[in-house]
Formats: C-alpha cells, sequence, structure tokens
C-alpha cells in the first residue's frame, strides 16, 4: 500500500497538537523555513496549529502593524490621501512576498492576490469612511489594526498549499458570540475565549489551521483591553482550548539567554526557565513573553518552548514551573539547583527622579501624593526605594517628556526634586537563589571591585529579583562582570519532545562558575 502524502496523515485523531505562534518578523523574513521546514517537520507526530503575526519589514517601524496605524493617523487629516498609498505600499509588499514563496500552483497564487486585493480595498474604504467622518473609533482602529494578520495568514496558508500541505485560513474576527463587561475582562472571559477559539480550529479536521492572531471585536477594544500583543495571548488561548502538548514561540533567537549575548560574549543558552523568572526578564529588558498569556498557559499545565526559526534543530528553552518536590541531591525534578541565579539583565535609557519631602506633610501622606501625581500622567515606575522622608524612583524612558514635565511640576510642591537621565537597570534573577545566603551581598560587591557606582538598590523579600540603578556608561561592563561571577555553569539533559517535567534531570549535579 502506498504512503499517504503529508498533508493527510498530518492531523490524526490520536496526535496531540503543537500550536506553533510566529512573530511579525519571522513571518516577514522566513516565509521559506516555516512553510518548508518547521511545520513539515512536525506534521509526522503531531497535530499542528499555527498563529502569525502581521509581517515586519528590515525595522519595526518599516512592519505592517506600524504602517497601519500610520494610514489611521493619515486618514483623520483633512484632505491628505496619504493613507492610500501606504495601504498600496502594504498590497504591493504582500504580493512580493507571495510571488517569492509560491513557485509551484499558480492557481493558488492568482487566488491569494485576489484575496489580498479584497482585503487592502476594503481597508481602503474603512480608512475612506473614517476620513468623513473625521474619527476612528476603538472599534475601528481594531478592525483596521487586524488587516495585517489576515494579510500574513493568508501568504503562509497558501504557500503550505502551494508545498502540498492541506492548510485553511481560519479568521477569528467574528468568534465573540457573548456580551462582556469592558470594565472587567477577567478569567471567564478568557476561558470562554479558549473554548470558542478551539472550537472553530477543530472543525478544520485534516487540514492544518493557520489563525489569524487577530481574535475579532473584544469588548473595550483589543488594544486597549489586551494591548499589541494579542497574537501571543491568541496563541495561549488556543493552546489552552486545545490541550495542546506543547506551545511554541518562534522568534529570531535560540532561546533565552543567562544574558543578552551581544552584550555577554559568554552567555549561555538557557535550557528551562520558570514563568517567574520569564517575567520578570521581560520586565527588565529581556523580550521573552508577556507575563499574563504566559499565566493562561502555564495554568493548564503546558509548557511554552522558545524556538529559533533560524535554527530549527535547536531545542530552544522551554518555560515551565518548578516540579513541587526536591531531589536529595539538591536539584529539584525539573532540573533546576536551588541555589544560583538564573539569569542577567540589563534596561537602558532609564530616568531617575529622587525626591526629599519638605516634611510639611506626614510620611503617608508624602507617598499618597507622589504617586497621584505620576498616576495623573501615566507615568509607571520600575523601581522604588524609600525612607520616610526621601523617594528615589526609576522611569522607563517610554515617558512623554511633556507628561513627566508635568508631574515633575506637581512633585516639586512636595519638596526637592532631581533628576537623573542617562541610567540603566542592572537586575539579577533567579526564582531558587532565594535560598543563597549572601547573594545580593556578593552582587554589589562585585559591582563596587569593577568601579561601577549604585545610584539605587531595589530587592523583594523573595530575592527572585534583585535590580540597582547604575549609569548606563556602565551597562555593559556591569553586565560582564556580574554574569562572570554569580552565573554558574550547568549540565542538563533536555529531550527534544517534553512531555512530563521530570524528564529534564541534570546530567552533573555539580555547579562549575566561569
Amino acid at each position: 500500500m502506498a504512503a499517504l502524502p503529508v498533508s493527510l496523515i498530518s492531523n490524526k485523531d490520536c496526535f496531540p497538537w503543537v500550536v506553533q505562534k510566529f512573530g511579525g518578523t519571522s513571518v516577514g523574513k522566513f516565509l521559506e523555513n516555516i512553510t518548508g521546514t518547521i511545520v513539515k517537520s512536525h506534521l509526522e507526530t503531531h497535530r499542528v496549529a499555527l498563529v502569525c503575526s502581521a509581517r515586519s519589514g528590515k525595522t519595526k517601524a518599516e512592519g505592517t502593524t506600524n504602517r497601519l496605524f500610520k494610514a489611521s493617523e493619515e486618514a483623520l487629516k483633512h484632505g491628505s490621501k496619504e493613507y492610500v498609498r501606504i495601504v498600496d505600499e502594504i498590497y504591493q509588499d504582500h504580493v512580493k512576498a507571495s510571488r517569492e514563496i509560491i513557485n509551484n500552483n499558480e492557481i493558488i497564487l492568482n487566488e491569494l492576490e485576489k484575496h489580498l486585493f479584497q482585503d487592502c480595498a476594503k481597508l481602503k474604504r474603512f480608512l475612506e469612511a473614517a476620513q468623513l467622518i473625521d474619527e476612528i473609533s476603538p472599534r475601528l482602529k481594531d478592525i483596521i489594526i487586524g488587516v495585517g494578520e489576515k494579510l500574513s495568514c493568508r501568504i503562509i496558508t497558501a504557500a503550505l498549499q502551494d508545498k502540498g500541505i492541506n492548510a485553511e485560513f481560519i479568521n477569528l474576527e467574528n468568534i465573540i458570540e457573548q456580551e462582556f463587561d469592558a470594565n472587567n475582562l477577567n478569567q471567564k472571559f478568557y476561558d470562554y475565549l479558549a473554548k470558542r477559539i478551539a472550537e472553530v480550529v477543530s472543525k478544520c479536521g485534516n487540514r492544518i489551521p493557520v489563525v489569524t492572531g487577530y481574535f475579532g471585536i473584544v469588548p473595550g477594544s483589543i488594544l486597549n483591553s489586551v494591548g499589541r500583543g494579542y497574537t501571543d495571548l491568541c496563541a495561549a488561548l488556543l493552546a489552552v482550548g486545545l490541550r495542546a502538548k506543547e506551545l511554541q514561540i518562534w522568534k529570531e533567537v535560540d532561546g533565552i539567554y543567562t544574558a543578552d549575548p551581544r552584550k555577554v560574549p559568554k552567555a549561555r543558552l538557557l535550557p528551562i526557565i520558570t514563568p517567574e523568572e520569564a517575567s520578570e526578564l521581560t520586565y527588565y529588558g529581556a523580550e521573552v513573553i508577556h507575563p499574563y498569556t504566559m499565566e493562561q498557559v502555564i495554568r493548564s499545565n503546558i509548557p511554552i518552548r522558545i524556538k529559533n526559526v533560524m535554527n530549527p534543530i535547536g531545542e530552544g528553552t522551554i518555560i515551565f514551573p518548578d516540579a513541587p518536590k526536591k531531589s536529595k541531591n539538591g536539584f529539584s525534578k525539573n532540573g533546576y539547583h536551588e541555589r544560583h541565579p538564573t539569569a542577567v539583565t540589563i534596561k537602558n535609557n532609564i530616568i531617575v527622579l529622587n525626591i526629599h519631602s519638605n516634611r510639611k506633610i506626614m510620611s503617608h501622606g508624602f507617598f499618597a501624593q507622589i504617586f497621584a501625581a505620576l498616576d495623573t500622567y501615566g507615568i509607571v515606575v520600575d523601581l522604588i526605594s524609600t525612607s520616610e522622608v526621601h523617594v528615589s524612583m526609576a522611569l522607563g524612558a517610554e515617558i512623554i517628556e511633556k507628561d513627566l514635565q508635568k508631574a515633575l511640576n506637581e512633585l516639586e510642591k512636595l519638596g526637592t526634586v532631581d533628576v537623573l537621565e542617562g541610567m540603566a537597570i542592572l537586575s539579577l534573577v533567579g526564582k531558587q537563589m532565594k535560598n543563597m545566603v549572601g547573594i545580593a551581598g556578593k552582587m554589589f560587591t562585585t559591582l563596587a571591585e569593577a568601579n561601577v557606582n549604585i545610584e539605587m538598590i531595589s530587592q523583594g523579600a523573595s530575592e527572585i529579583n534583585i535590580s540597582c540603578v547604575i549609569d548606563e556608561f556602565n551597562a555593559d561592563k556591569a553586565l560582564n562582570v556580574i554574569h562572570e561571577h554569580l552565573l554558574p555553569i550547568f549540565t542538563y539533559q533536555i529531550p527534544p519532545d517534553l512531555s512530563l517535567p521530570d524528564q529534564i534531570v541534570p546530567q552533573n549535579p555539580i555547579a562549575l562558575f566561569p
């Protein structure tokens, strides 16, 4: 009996689901890797579902989503037709990509180009209507931005079909059928979404679902309620709904490192990391995955694997919670040592505010008024260090200058305010280092020996994250000395196909310091 084609055996009911999420840069630059290698390599043993972001260009500013934002802005300018040129440019970019990846079937290519044209023509009509009424509502902006995922998913679906894989384009823009309170989108809403997305995808049968990361008209707007990371959340919810064996997040790096390998030549790939550690690294400079997205998957006991679209055979980094039991040799069952930091990261372009009270108000009123002033102008504090009459705060670079100045005017009523610019936050992260006595002291001693001055210190009671603010000029030097002196080397045996956390065991139970 002749072997069945890949497209017919790929999604048998007996196979476990794997959800693969591809980011904008991957879709923009590595279509052949995705459709020709990555998807095919999983089809013999898994049912595969794809979730795709909008295509990105050489830079994020050139990406489809940013162009769509720009088109929305131009549509609100009286008499401007720049939005037409932007949409035409988006269309041509996608047509060009389509012709480069689809080589075998002209019918598939022609059908794809017809759909791309229709999507862009509809987009122009939306923008034209917005210009006529001089308004773009949050709901309309969601629809406009969601076009990016539709275009990229159409290309990937067609490219898979061109390679003989029976794929199906899945548009999620109308899946929400119940009423929800926009001011209270709790876990019940996300559980509903996971179920609905899985229901739609399951109707594909043996076809490979290629799912738009944009999942429709969310109460209160998807951009306002979820943010631009909605494609990661969509993939997470799909994995939960399908009870997937694994959620794979495909990027352009091999996984999560002990430090930024572009700045620290000796940085090492982490085979496994906890969600708590990944969340801390995301917040303090490393682009991993949004903490809330991780929570949706991890609470269902589904591992997340970060993989490299340029190196598909690499094992990547697994994000998974600690196993509850610990072995006699000092390692937890998932391969973690109990007493070491996991990674070190840096966040640049930090502004430090030092506020010294004028003593006209009690300390509790002093703090309350500080945070009220910051909240009024939407300023988020990354780190804080306090005494009864003094507060030091580290603020991220995304602050709008005029908002900061307004906040400073309010804060100066409370006391003396000093502003330091050109600073950086250095963070040492590790869930298991909380039992390592003196780790904070060793961190600060190491910096002192390297002549790195510390402006402020912040440390939580759990010691999962010890952070300090230093001059940005010393950021790379500090990153390297901390990595060299505080991050031990471990060797692990990680199976390429994770099924149980306790499969991950250390080959060598000894920590080797560089």
